[in-house]
């Protein structure tokens, strides 16, 4: 069963009472493990898709399943908790809570989760040690770098154990070494945990490792390609 799928799926945005169709009959299906990155121009309905697929938007018509489960049957409380158990974020902008810690952001999700303390305390000192920031758990954002604040988000998505994780531009604020550093750290999560990545980028350097490019033009699929890496 594929990680997430979705069936001529449509969005319609309302501007200035004209109709803007932000998505057109799109159907895809990304399976687990894959690294799967959606291009195009700005307005192709990158983001757009990527929101869908998150359940943070409903669509015009069409449908979005989940682990089996049709996103849009559901209501918004019963979503938001499907989200919290199911799907990873990462942001371009980080969306780091500025008043925790790096170890307090990524433990937040889990304590959300209602999990026990003692595993929440080992599974947030593993992660942030998986992203190199074992020794930076105390630090706050402003303290971090921006690469390092990508990581601690990284870290943060995959607390939940979640099915998949979006990246939206998660590169487009950093500078060629800490994007690189943060792909080397996402591919190995993908190649040693089989953990699925799904890219919305204008970033070549991210494009160049996906293994799987999934191309858009106005709100529709003109392209889907895979390559060895």
């Amino acid at each position: 069963m594929p990680v997430v799928q979705t069936e001529k799926l449509s969005k319609i945005y309302n501007l200035d009472s004209m109709p803007v169709h932000a998505l057109q009959d799109v159907t895809l299906s990304i399976e687990k493990g894959e690294f799967a990155s959606i291009v195009g121009p700005s307005g192709s309905g990158k983001t757009t898709l990527l929101n869908m697929l998150g359940g943070l938007d409903m669509p015009s018509s069409g449908s979005v399943w989940v682990n089996g489960r049709e996103l849009s049957g559901m209501g918004d409380r019963q979503r938001i908790q499907f989200r919290l158990w199911n799907i990873g974020f990462v942001f371009q902008h980080y969306n780091l809570i500025p008043v925790f810690t790096a170890w307090e952001n990524v433990s937040f999700i889990m304590l959300l989760q209602g999990r026990d303390k003692r595993a929440i305390e080992h599974r947030t000192n593993q992660l942030l040690e998986e992203v190199g920031l074992g020794d930076r758990k105390h630090a706050r954002p402003a303290q971090l770098s921006g690469g390092q604040q990508q990581r601690v988000a990284v870290a943060r998505a995959l607390a939940s154990e979640p099915r998949f994780i979006l990246a939206d531009e998660p590169t487009a604020n950093l500078d060629t070494k800490a994007a690189m550093n943060l792909l080397d750290i996402m591919a190995r999560l993908n190649n040693d945990k089989s953990v699925t990545f799904i890219f919305s980028t204008h970033d070549q350097r991210v494009t160049q490792r996906a293994r799987r490019v999934i191309c858009m033009v106005d709100g529709k699929i003109v392209g889907d390609e895979r390559h060895e890496r």
